[in-house]
């Protein structure tokens, strides 16, 4: 492996890593399954925090394919496979609160926000 190679690895494996890296990693449940990848982040203005991860998965050269908003808090990243790691089967991310794939789709609605935290179990991050 060449100096630039061993660098560009050095540089993803640490804490920080830049949003436009992070897009078309794939995401795994525990079973080693792959759900889908990461399309997009939702950062919450405010804070700064990172408050979604938008998966997408499914479809054909781009047709049929859905999208589902993650917490953030759920994914953990898992440097000997590259990729985020949930603790989630196929069928609890199919019976998910709906993501509406559309440019005015409503981030900041707290009822569609608070099923999503119940479904997934796991706090608000607005908390």
């Amino acid at each position: 492996m060449d100096a630039q190679n061993e660098d560009l690895k050095a540089r993803e494996i640490g804490r920080l890593i830049a949003a436009d890296k992070v897009q078309g990693t794939e995401v795994r449940n525990t079973d080693g399954e792959t759900l889908g990848t990461i399309e997009n982040i939702m950062i919450d203005k405010p804070t700064g925090r990172v408050a979604y991860a938008v998966m997408s998965f499914g479809g054909f050269l781009g047709l049929g394919k859905g999208r589902h908003a993650l917490p953030w808090a759920m994914l953990r990243y898992d440097t000997d496979l590259g990729g985020y790691v949930v603790n989630l089967d196929k069928h609890q991310l199919e019976g998910a609160p709906a993501y509406n794939d559309s440019d005015n789709f409503d981030w900041e609605n707290r009822d569609w926000s608070r099923r999503l935290h119940e479904h997934y179990q796991v706090p608000p991050s607005w908390l």
